[in-house]
């Protein structure tokens, strides 16, 4: 395996370009794919079953373009499949989930909200997480219903997005939260909406450093940092309309190539 090789990257849409940003931010000389399976978004509804479906048949692709690790990023993805894919394939993979332990050990309220997707909450690997980490501490969970579609389909800032936030944070807010964990990498393209409901005084934590940092340090351990001195690049696709993931990143400095890919 050479340490030129991409990183590569999926998630069930969009949403991971909130990590991908944080990746070639914090790795500028390294390569990156991208896939945004955005046909089957979101999986937070979808049986876990149809969620490692899913995970392998984006990790063969991403193997099939010579990717030396795989970022799985979409919280939904990593508590339902990344075992499986662990145990499948000879590739260090990354995960990314609800950064309840951060809020849990920072909290003053000792309440803490976990806005995240279906799949999430009702997985394994969240009940494990959070009954680790929140004993003595009330974690109010809210599935985020509706809104990836909504993200997905580039209606960010609409009154129904508005609305839906409302109802999902307003009990949180009565319940005197502290601290908000986004747990899903869909929901950071949501930050400034959020913080006009919430106000400045809670804080808002997603898991998009962390996961960046945890690649770069497992890329180390396996000699695979990128030593060289060309130009970085990066190659993302779609399998549905290409419009939202441009918008989404349009502005951002690095040498890209968007594409639509039937996978």
């Amino acid at each position: 395996m050479s340490y030129t090789q991409p990183i590569g990257i999926f998630d069930s849409g969009i949403g991971g370009l909130s990590i991908w940003k944080e990746i070639v931010n914090l790795l500028p000389n390294e390569n990156t794919i991208y896939l945004a399976d955005s046909k089957n978004a979101p999986y937070g509804q979808k049986s876990k079953e149809k969620i490692i479906e899913f995970c392998t048949k984006n990790t063969e692709l991403l193997l099939e373009k010579n990717c030396k690790i795989i970022v799985v990023a979409c919280n939904t993805a990593t508590t339902n499949a990344i075992k499986y894919l662990r145990t499948n394939y000879d590739i260090p993979f990354i995960g990314i989930e609800p950064a309840i332990k951060p809020a849990a050990l920072q909290t003053k309220t000792n309440n803490i909200g976990v806005l995240a997707t279906k799949g999430t909450l009702s997985s394994e690997l969240f009940y494990s997480t959070s009954q680790k980490f929140s004993e003595g501490i009330t974690v109010i969970e809210q599935i985020g219903e509706g809104l990836v579609p909504l993200i997905e389909s580039g209606k960010i800032n609409t009154l129904e997005m508005e609305g839906l936030l409302k109802k999902y944070l307003n009990p949180m807010l009565q319940k005197n939260i502290d601290h908000l964990v986004l747990g899903c990498s869909h929901y950071p393209f949501l930050i400034p909406k959020i913080r006009k409901i919430i106000g400045e005084k809670i804080t808002i934590i997603d898991s998009g450093e962390a996961v960046a940092r945890q690649t770069k340090t497992v890329l180390d351990q396996n000699e695979l940092l990128n030593k060289s001195n060309s130009k970085s690049q990066h190659r993302l696709y779609s399998n549905l309309d290409v419009a939202t993931l441009k918008n989404i990143i349009k502005g951002f400095k690095k040498n890209y190539t968007v594409a639509q890919l039937d996978f």
